[in-house]
This record gives C-alpha cells, sequence and structure tokens, in this order.
C-alpha cells in the first residue's frame, strides 16, 4: 500500500516543485502519451481506450491554448497551431482515425523537442 501512496507523493512533488517551462515539458510529454495510448486503443479496437485517451490530449491541447499571452505576437501562431491540433483530435475521435492521430503525435513531437531547446538555450544563458 505504501508504494502506490509514495509514487503519488512524488509526482506531486515533481508537479509542484517544476518550473513553468519544466510543467510544459511535462503537458508535452503527456500529450504524447495520450495520443500514442489512443493509437493502441483504436488499433486494439477500444473504442473507450481511443476515445479516453483522445480527449486527454484535447484537454492538454486547450490547457495550451488557454495560457497563450496575446501581448506577443508569436502567441497568435501558437494559436493556429494548437487549435488545428485539436481540430484533428476532433476528427480522429470521431473517425477513430490512427493516420490523424500519428500527424498530431508528429507534431506534439517536434514541439515537445524544441521547447526542450529553447529550455537549454535559456539555461545556458543564465
Amino acid at each position: 500500500m505504501a508504494l502506490p501512496n509514495g509514487y503519488s507523493q512524488y509526482a506531486n512533488n515533481k508537479i509542484m516543485t517544476a518550473s513553468p517551462a519544466q510543467l510544459t515539458l511535462m503537458l508535452y510529454d503527456g500529450a504524447i502519451k495520450f495520443c500514442n495510448l489512443a493509437i493502441v486503443g483504436i488499433e486494439q479496437k477500444d473504442i473507450n481506450k481511443a476515445h479516453t485517451n483522445i480527449r486527454k490530449v484535447e484537454n492538454i491541447i486547450e490547457e495550451f491554448r488557454s495560457s497563450l499571452n496575446f501581448k506577443y505576437p508569436v502567441a497568435q501562431d501558437f494559436e493556429n497551431v494548437y487549435k488545428y491540433l485539436y481540430d484533428r483530435l476532433v476528427e480522429a475521435n470521431v473517425t477513430k482515425n490512427k493516420e490523424i492521430l500519428e500527424e498530431v503525435l508528429q507534431h506534439l513531437r517536434t514541439m515537445r523537442n524544441t521547447w526542450e531547446e529553447v529550455m537549454k538555450n535559456a539555461k545556458q544563458r543564465a
């Protein structure tokens, strides 16, 4: 019994002590994980698993969208990308289309890796 509680405390502590940049990276990692699980759900013909995990990715994308600061012009570019990904996720959920999820996954991985590079560059400058 102590193991699940210990892991839960560790995970909670990791989130509570993370910087905003680290939290963003964690969200990208989560979106990638859930997108992969949705693909597995489709392959296994487990509609509920696919739906649940697509919705988790949609929720993460919505979180990204809600945190955009439009006082910076680049925010509109991110909004456009996030809207596109969200729309593709909705389409993938309706049709249970694995290829659409693979496209979204590719974009998420690219964005995650770019974010990680931004974090490294910022750390080097500091």
